[in-house]
């Protein structure tokens, strides 16, 4: 016979007691537990680091060379790996991730990508086609126009009618200023859509720009056949004049680039109306170390002339020691080593550039200019005067 005991009924005070006493009893257990470090997880310091990492947390993807964590190794791997993957595949795959970067206009990353879908060599003509254009197409944004059309080009080989590249062929042609063969693609574009609008104004402005060019072009040439004409002339005038030009190379002829002067404020040579020469002329002042251009010096003007036209007065001279009269003027001879000469300044500077130990510089004839018996001119002539 079976009995049945009779269940306590529990007060709400004696719940409470329990659980409190439960309660205490835990804290008591959780207490004595041994106290272990967890070293499984990511450290506390570098915990956005490592999430970052982890493929599907990271905020950015990998860039080329960037080192990859195990996880992100092994869907690399999967991704583009030559055993994982035919050529097919891992073209589309690269082709992919260069539309990814160029959607959010990272060029430079675009650009690697499709090259690395090019060099699987696939044998999909189409996907190959696509590649190029799309690698023109970022090539395009970053403004290199002849590696875009180039790529262009190598699309069209594969794919002979392909409007995307030849459209942007075009443009390309246009940018570099190849009139001749932007005018042709349009054409080519035309003959498949004869009312775009688009190629219509392109081949229209091309055909203005090749126009503009040419007539350019012929009066360049125009200009640069009157030039040789004159430089010729300018040449020969001073041949005749058996004036001594120290030459840059080694040569037999004078040749115009011995006429010009490593500062191009500093004008070169001419010749005037009457086929008189104008120099360009340094003046010198070795004790203020100061300098004078005259840029038109004429070859029949008296030295002493222009000197009196200089020296009244010169700004920086507050004792008035420059004067004629008051300083002697020399010119550094062709000896070797160089020798220092006295200049008659009541000579033209024709007859001064036609002394025989006169050797014109850089094309520009240079004087020195000292006060008369000063330091600085017996220093300056010590050992060297002729």
């Amino acid at each position: 016979m079976e009995t049945c005991e009779k269940k306590k009924t529990w007060t709400d005070e004696e719940r409470s007691k329990l659980a409190a006493q439960l309660d205490a009893e835990l804290s008591e257990y959780m207490k004595n537990l041994e106290k272990k470090e967890y070293t499984e997880g990511w450290p506390e310091d570098r915990w956005q680091e490592e999430m970052e990492k982890h493929p599907f947390f990271m905020k950015k993807a990998p860039e080329p060379g960037d080192e990859l964590s195990p996880l992100m190794e092994g869907l690399q791997q999967l991704k583009y790996g030559e055993d994982e993957n035919t050529p097919e595949e891992l073209a589309n795959n690269y082709k992919d991730d260069g539309n990814f970067n160029f959607k959010y206009k990272k060029y430079h990353l675009a650009i690697f990508s499709y090259t690395e879908g090019i060099k699987t060599k696939c044998n999909d003509k189409e996907l190959m086609a696509q590649l190029y254009n799309n690698r023109a197409a970022a090539h395009f944004m970053l403004k290199n126009y002849r590696s875009s059309l180039n790529d262009c080009k190598l699309a069209l080989n594969l794919k002979h009618e392909y409007p995307k590249a030849l459209n942007r062929a075009a443009t390309c042609s246009f940018h570099i200023r190849n009139y001749g063969e932007c005018i042709e693609l349009c054409d080519r574009l035309l003959h498949q859509t004869p009312t775009n609008r688009e190629i219509l104004k392109l081949r229209n402005d091309a055909v203005i720009a090749k126009g503009r060019l040419e007539r350019d072009q012929r009066k360049q040439a125009k200009l640069e056949k009157a030039l040789d004409k004159e430089g010729k002339k300018l040449l020969e005038a001073i041949s005749k004049r058996s004036i001594t030009i120290l030459a840059r190379k080694k040569q037999h002829k004078l040749e115009l680039s011995d006429l010009e002067h490593e500062n191009s404020n500093i004008q070169r040579v001419q010749l005037d109306e009457n086929n008189r020469l104008l120099w360009p002329v340094l003046i010198s002042y070795p004790e203020r170390m100061q300098c004078d251009l005259v840029n038109k010096f004429h070859e029949d003007t008296p030295l002493m002339e222009q000197l009196i036209e200089i020296f009244k007065p010169l700004e920086w001279d507050k004792e008035r020691k420059y004067i004629i009269g008051n300083v002697n003027v020399y010119f550094e001879g062709n000896e070797e080593p160089p020798v220092i000469h006295a200049v008659d300044i009541r000579l033209t500077l024709g007859e001064i550039l036609q002394d025989e130990r006169f050797v014109v510089r850089n094309g520009a004839p240079m004087f020195f200019i000292l006060v008369k018996s000063s330091q600085v001119e017996e220093h300056f002539l010590r050992e060297c005067v002729n």
